[in-house]
């Protein structure tokens, strides 16, 4: 029979062990919050630097490019040197790139991107004309490509080895490979002209009417990227499906669809929610020539526009926002990723 000593220390040891184990899980708790902290910050300085180089380039281009906004404003005419320095004085060019720029930056920070040289009119208030056909056409891109991509590759690893798998996987294949323009005309081709099912030019009127004029245009625009994230779910299941953890879990007797949706598809979310959130994103710039190919009035079609005549404050002003969306949409999948996979710690794996 133990003695009250030996009892006595035998608490106090177990005392020093429960503080010790209290004093190290909040350790490693604020280290974990600290890891946490430095991540996030490190991500926002990323982006903040990013915009800001990004806004030099898309600036300062303009430089490089031939021909001369003031020329362009007075065209069809035979202008005085006193006409143009006019134009030039009204519109800032006659400063110094440097003065340019922080003119420009300082009216982007406050949502004032200038005047079109094109449209006589705030390059704001063009741009929130065309920004609404734009948004929706890559929405129901974006969800053609989640949906249908998702299933896709899912099946085909679920089949993995057999001939349904071959057949998605040399679809994808062959999809990725066809340019939007190819895809959009073979679209009106056989749903336009042929079967009458849908319309192929406009982008409707609000409502209904509306998204039966974008259900071409975002098929011709997402199909290719569909392909892409086939390929991305299908590679990255197959490489959970051989871990030992689902091997462990199909050895206790779980059903398959517990074991595909607890183990396998939520440790495989990780690449498939990179590689879709740089595609969403990419829509943006892809979505340019779907707008020419079914003439849609959105800022796809105004930036082809704006660069051929030369109007210089739209083309900057969609190039920015295009990046920015693209940036801002790669550091919310960066933040987002490790509270989906636990295994990710903030700040303590890198991709």
């Amino acid at each position: 029979m133990a003695s009250p000593a030996s009892d006595a220390q035998s608490m106090q040891t177990r005392a020093v062990r429960l503080r010790e184990d209290d004093a190290g899980s909040r350790r490693t708790g604020g280290s974990r919050a600290a890891g946490t902290a430095r991540f996030v910050l490190g991500r926002l300085v990323g982006l903040i630097a990013t915009l800001f180089a990004a806004s030099l380039v898309v600036f300062f281009s303009r430089f490089v490019v031939p021909g001369d906004p003031a020329r362009f404003l007075l065209r069809g005419r035979s202008p005085s040197p006193e006409a143009i320095a006019e134009v030039t004085r009204q519109y800032g060019l006659d400063k110094s790139p440097i003065e340019q720029y922080l003119t420009w930056i300082s009216g982007v920070v406050r949502g004032d991107f200038g005047r079109s040289l094109q449209y006589r009119d705030d390059v704001s208030t063009v741009l929130l004309s065309r920004l609404p056909v734009t948004l929706e056409l890559v929405a129901l891109a974006a969800v053609f490509i989640v949906v249908i991509g998702l299933a896709a590759g899912i099946f085909a690893s679920l089949r993995r080895g057999k001939l349904t798998d071959r057949v998605i996987l040399m679809t994808s294949t062959a999809l990725g490979a066809v340019p939007s323009f190819v895809i959009a005309i073979l679209l009106i081709a056989i749903f336009a002209v042929q079967l009458g099912w849908f319309p192929s030019f406009g982008s409707g009127d609000e409502g209904l009417d509306r998204f039966v004029h974008l259900l071409l245009p975002a098929l011709a625009l997402g199909l290719a990227f569909v392909a892409l994230i086939a390929r991305v779910t299908r590679s990255s299941m197959n490489e959970q499906f051989v871990r030992e953890h689902v091997e462990v879990a199909t050895s206790r007797g779980l059903t398959r669809s517990s074991v595909v949706l607890r183990h396998v598809l939520r440790n495989a979310v990780g690449p498939i929610l990179l590689v879709s959130g740089v595609l969403v994103a990419g829509l943006l710039v892809s979505s340019a020539i779907v707008e020419q190919t079914f003439g849609l009035a959105g800022m796809g079609s105004l930036l082809v526009q704006s660069v051929d005549r030369l109007d210089f404050p739209v083309v900057q002003a969609i190039v920015l926002v295009v990046v920015v969306a693209f940036v801002t949409i790669n550091t919310i999948v960066d933040l987002v990723q490790p509270l989906i996979d636990p295994r990710i710690a903030a700040g303590s794996e890198t991709r």
